[in-house]
């Protein structure tokens, strides 16, 4: 009797495909008791008799979102073999699908890499292979410190923003209101800026450093210099951007002056690359300050506690 394949590591953790599924006697040898399926099709119930079951309900398109089904695809491996019995994850091929779940399992017990996972799997079933949306995700999960509830992590929200943000631009159209992520009104500390983007004419701060989108010039371009600063959609674009427009001009919001552009469906850079949405200011109507902060940081300056702020205690030094 073929044996099933077993991830290596001294797990009773399986992967395959639907062929699986009907190689009962070799299930039953191999201690199988959990099953989880990672796929959307039409399932006979009486595959799955006598076993506890579970379904992520995912096509194998890059598109697909995954990562928020890695809690809970982790959580029902892990419990399955704690109850002392063996988990096969599957999906159509034992290919993409059920690839990842595991990368993903193998990444938060560990503490290893996506690379470092896959190698771990395709030692016994080589053809495995994530497609290149569910790497990327399994990259931004190791890049979160694969976290057991993924929804409230800003990571996470900026990646499904992006996305909206690639719906709407091969729809050619501008995000739904709703969808539109304001950066600045979510939880990004305002102190961690080392400047922060006034207008030139009446000096009304426009921007902070941490919300400023970086992107490295191309090497065929003729210009290393970029000419705009682009940064994430900010609470005070929201008269502009939430008119629903594709593209248009954006204003300081005290003297009304056109401070920069934005085209959902991106801008070219004059360093040459290419970003996507595009919201710039232009680098001759923006001064670039440095942040008070900062600069008293730098020349060893004790800035005095905040409004509200906790005194240090007698045991703490100097920060």
């Amino acid at each position: 009797m073929a044996l099933l394949d077993k991830v290596p590591g001294g797990l009773n953790l399986y992967i395959g495909g639907l062929f699986t599924l009907r190689r009962k006697e070799a299930l039953h040898a191999s201690g199988i008791t959990h099953v989880l399926s990672v796929l959307k099709l039409p399932l006979d119930p009486k595959l799955f008799e006598g076993f506890a079951h579970k379904v992520v309900e995912v096509d194998d398109m890059d598109d697909e979102n995954l990562i928020e089904h890695f809690p809970a695809c982790t959580k029902f491996i892990q419990d399955g073999l704690d109850g002392g019995g063996g988990v096969l994850v599957h999906c159509a091929m034992g290919k993409s699908r059920s690839a990842t779940a595991v990368c993903a399992y193998l990444m938060r017990r560990y503490g290893v890499t996506p690379d470092q996972a896959l190698a771990q799997i395709r030692e016994s079933r080589p053809l495995c292979e994530p497609n290149e949306g569910f790497w990327k995700q399994l990259e931004l999960y190791h890049q979160l410190a694969t976290p057991e509830d993924i929804e409230d992590s800003p990571a996470y929200q900026r990646w499904l923003y992006q996305r909206e943000i690639e719906l709407s631009r091969a729809c050619g159209q501008a995000p739904e209101v709703e969808k539109i992520r304001f950066e600045d009104e979510h939880a990004r500390n305002a102190e961690l800026a080392d400047f922060e983007l006034r207008c030139r004419k009446c000096r009304r701060p426009l921007a902070k450093s941490q919300y400023l989108t970086e992107h490295k010039p191309r090497q065929e371009a003729k210009s290393a210099t970029c000419a705009h600063y682009f940064l994430d959609p900010l609470s005070w674009m929201k008269p502009e951007l939430e008119q629903g427009k594709l593209e248009g001009r954006l204003e300081c919001p005290k003297c009304n002056t056109n401070v920069g552009k934005y085209a959902w469906q991106g801008m070219q850079c004059s360093c040459g690359e290419w970003l996507v949405p595009g919201i710039s200011l232009a680098k001759g109507r923006i001064d670039e300050v440095q942040s008070r902060l900062q600069g008293a940081a730098d020349f060893g300056i004790r800035m005095p506690p905040s409004a509200g702020g906790k005194k240090q205690g007698a045991g703490q030094g100097n920060l």
